[in-house]
C-alpha cells in the first residue's frame, strides 16, 4: 500500500478558515453526525474528540451527552482559537494542543473516541497506529465513532464525489483510504460490532466497540 505525499496545510490559518467557512455545506453531514450521536453510549462520562477543529462535533455531542466531561484535542492554532472561543467558560471540556500523527498524550481512559473528518490527514500507517491508540484509550464496553472521509474505489466515483460537494481540487492534505480496509483493521486490533452504520459517496461512519 503506497502512502501520499506528506502534505499537510492545516497549520495554516487560510486553509483552516477556508475549511471552517465550507464546513456547513457538505451535503448529508447532518445524517452522518445523527447517525454517530446513536452510537455514543448515553451513560458516557468522558469523551474524546480527535481532531476537535472548530469544535462542531464536540458541541453536537455534548448538546445530547450534557453529563459527560469532554476532551478536544487539535493541533491547528486557527482551530484551537475557535474552539476555545465556542467552550470558554466550559468546565466540563478540557482543550489539548497536539498533533495526532504523533502518539497520543495519556489521558487517561474514556467511554466513547469519537473523531470527524480528520483522521485521513495522516499517513496509512499512522491511521493504523493510531487506531491502535484508541482501541487502548477506551473502557471496557467503550465505543469509538469516526465520521471519516474514505476513498472512493474508482477515480470516476471520486470525481463524481468532488463534483457533488462542489469542491473543484483534492486537498492535498488528504490522504484517502478505502473503506473495507480500514474496518478489518478496527477487527484486527480488536474491536467488536465493527461496521459502516452510515455512508454516501465519500463519507462514511466507522465504528467499533472495545470488548469487556
Amino acid at each position: 500500500m503506497t502512502t501520499p505525499p506528506q502534505v499537510n496545510l492545516w497549520p495554516s490559518a487560510e486553509h483552516a478558515l477556508d475549511y471552517l467557512r465550507r464546513a456547513d455545506t457538505i451535503p448529508h453531514r447532518v445524517e452522518g453526525e445523527a447517525t454517530l450521536l446513536e452510537f455514543v453510549p448515553a451513560g458516557a462520562s468522558r469523551i474524546l474528540d480527535v481532531g476537535s477543529g472548530g469544535g462542531r462535533l464536540l458541541a453536537l455531542v455534548k448538546a445530547a451527552r450534557p453529563q459527560a466531561h469532554f476532551v478536544g484535542l487539535d493541533f491547528s492554532p486557527t482551530m484551537l482559537e475557535a474552539l476555545r472561543k465556542l467552550c470558554a467558560g466550559d468546565g466540563s471540556v478540557t482543550i489539548v494542543d497536539h498533533n495526532f500523527e504523533n502518539t497520543l498524550p495519556p489521558m487517561g481512559s474514556f467511554d466513547a473516541i469519537i473523531s470527524s473528518f480528520a483522521i485521513h490527514h495522516v499517513s496509512h500507517e499512522r491511521k493504523h497506529s493510531l487506531y491502535e491508540e484508541i482501541f487502548q484509550m477506551l473502557a471496557p464496553q467503550g465505543v469509538f465513532c469516526n465520521l471519516e472521509h474514505v476513498a472512493s474505489p474508482t477515480p470516476r466515483l471520486h470525481r463524481g464525489f468532488l463534483q457533488a460537494i462542489s469542491w473543484e481540487d483534492e486537498d492535498p492534505s488528504n490522504k484517502l483510504l478505502d473503506l473495507e480496509t480500514q474496518l478489518r483493521w478496527l477487527r484486527e486490533i480488536g474491536f467488536v460490532d465493527v461496521d459502516c452504520h452510515w455512508k454516501w459517496r465519500e463519507l462514511a461512519l466507522l465504528a467499533g466497540t472495545r470488548p469487556s
